[in-house]
């Protein structure tokens, strides 16, 4: 029996996918979580062989739980169920070393043959999705630039940014300006668009 950990923030997707997963016969969901902030105590607790996760979670998001999971509970695989179906999305989950990556809209049978593929060590991505990846650009931005620019993007000024991130106004402003020429970005506004658009945050 594959003992999985569900985490999702919807109730009532929730609970329709835990009933959907109860159904197949070798696989049982041991625990489903709301928030990111619950994944490392239930896994901890629960010990699945899969943590199916979603990467829009409250509190700690699915990619940096699967790295934490990676690094506390290598025997627990992870696999990403998402609606985010942006080729800089995956590359971001390649980086945080997760099992798996399938998008919300798959049918259930696909998700339930991922959980049993990525239980065998196999890792299972969405074909399509690893196409339009292997045909995509890297992003540009260093991470220091991404982390900058994604602070921005949530409201931050300069200010705010700099004292989050330990740095001096000119450096952060220097950061943006940076982060907005590479991209070939109008403004900053321009530059977190296409950022959010290639999925790079």
């Amino acid at each position: 029996m594959i003992r999985v950990l569900l985490a999702e923030d919807v109730q009532m997707v929730r609970g329709a996918l835990v009933a959907l997963l109860n159904l197949e016969p070798d696989i049982e969901v041991v625990a489903s979580v709301a928030t990111g902030d619950e994944i490392i105590s239930a896994v901890e607790k629960n010990k699945p062989d899969v943590a199916v996760l979603d990467i829009d979670l409250p509190g700690m998001d699915g990619l940096s739980a699967a790295t934490v999971i990676h690094d506390t509970a290598p025997e627990t695989r992870t696999l990403i169920l998402t609606s985010l179906g942006r080729p800089g999305t995956l590359r971001r989950a390649l980086n945080a070393r997760v099992n798996g990556f399938i998008l919300k809209d798959a049918p259930v049978g696909e998700l339930a043959d991922a959980i049993r593929g990525v239980s065998i060590g196999r890792r299972v991505i969405d074909s399509q999705l690893a196409l339009s990846a292997w045909d995509t650009d890297e992003c540009p931005l260093t991470p220091r630039e991404l982390e900058v620019l994604r602070l921005a993007s949530d409201g931050a000024d300069a200010m705010e940014i700099a004292t989050t991130l330990f740095l001096s106004v000119g450096t952060v402003r220097n950061y943006l300006t940076a982060a907005t020429a590479k991209l070939d970005a109008r403004n900053r506004v321009d530059a977190v668009r296409i950022a959010r658009k290639s999925g790079w945050f």
